[in-house]
This record gives structure tokens, sequence and C-alpha cells, in this order.
């Protein structure tokens, strides 16, 4: 049986997250359906270079923002979760509310609704008490709040050692076997 994961950008910066996390779940053998909102394309092509057909290519599959009839914005169609990386205090606030205005919060929406895994990558700081009441009801709803913040007890060496842990421990999540993460051994005397 085929496992898949939905995989959405949205406009916050770092986009390379979702490039990233595309990259280890196509070496995981799962099949990704990619949605990018309108202001995510504009991230990308700014912070990575790449081009949107490029970062489509990552995917198993794409769908448009406001393709509101794709398989995803369905809760018959059987997924292991979603992952939104990054994902837009703007994104975090409709799922918290439930109002949807594009694929990707309704496939979120949809997501908790199924009892599925939801994991939002939200980057934003400093944070707004809204934003923190938003992250305490995608919470309660059964969402995971997994900022990209990057651990340093595996020294990293270069900033794509720091995404490709922080993404690894999001994939950790979904219990995805990884080789991405220099796991904590504890201290040796």
């Amino acid at each position: 049986m085929t496992k898949h994961i939905i995989v959405g950008i949205s406009g916050a910066s770092g986009a390379i997250y979702g490039i990233e996390v595309l990259k280890a779940l196509r070496a995981a053998n799962i099949e990704t359906h990619l949605v990018v909102s309108k202001t995510a394309q504009i991230t990308l092509a700014h912070e990575t270079g790449h081009t949107l057909p490029q970062v489509q290519k990552l995917a198993s599959h794409f769908y448009s923002a406001n393709d509101l009839s794709a398989l995803m914005s369905s809760g018959s169609f059987k997924t292991m979760g979603m992952i939104a990386a990054p994902c837009s205090v703007k994104t975090l606030a409709e799922i918290a509310t439930g109002v949807t205005s594009n694929l990707l919060t309704r496939a979120a929406d949809v997501t908790l609704k199924e009892r599925r895994r939801l994991v939002l990558m939200v980057r934003e700081t400093p944070l707004t008490l809204t934003h923190i009441r938003n992250m305490e009801t995608v919470t309660l709803m059964g969402g995971i709040i997994a900022p990209p913040v990057p651990a340093f007890y595996g020294r990293p060496a270069s900033l794509e050692d720091m995404v490709k842990h922080t993404v690894g421990r999001a994939l950790d999540l979904f219990n995805i076997e990884h080789d991405w993460v220099r796991r904590w051994e504890g201290i040796q005397n």
C-alpha cells in the first residue's frame, strides 16, 4: 500500500524546509502531494533560487493552491498526514479558525478533521499573543507546532546541516525512517 503525505509550502521565510522535506520523503519512498501558496512562489525564488517547476519535480503530485477539487480537499483521500514547511502565521491563523481560503489551508483542515497527523513548521518571531493563541488552538485540535529551531548538540558544520536536522526531527513526528538527524547520545564522562 502506497504511503501518502501532503506537503504545504506557505509564504513564510524558510522555503528551503519545504524543499528538503520533499527530498527526504522521496528518499523514504513516500508519495508526496504538494501545494504551494502564491506568496511561497515568491519566497522560493528569492531565498533559494529554485523555480516553481523545479520544486514541482521533487513532488509525486502537484496541485494549484486554487484547486479546491484536488484529492487532498476530501477526507476520503487517505494520507499519513500533512506537513506545512514552512508555515506562515497567516496560514496558521486560517487553520486555527477553520476559515480556509486555499487548498493548503483546506488540506490542513481536512487533516485535522480526519484526526491525522498535522505538523506545522511555524516560521515567525517574535510572536504576538494572537500567534500564540492560534498555536494553542491548533494544538488543542490535535496539530503539532514544530518551529524550525536548530539544535546545536549535533555540532552542525553548515546551514545545510541545521536544515536537515530540523527536517529530520519533523519527519520523526511521522515515524519515518531517515538518517538526517545526529541523535543525542548523552554526555560522555
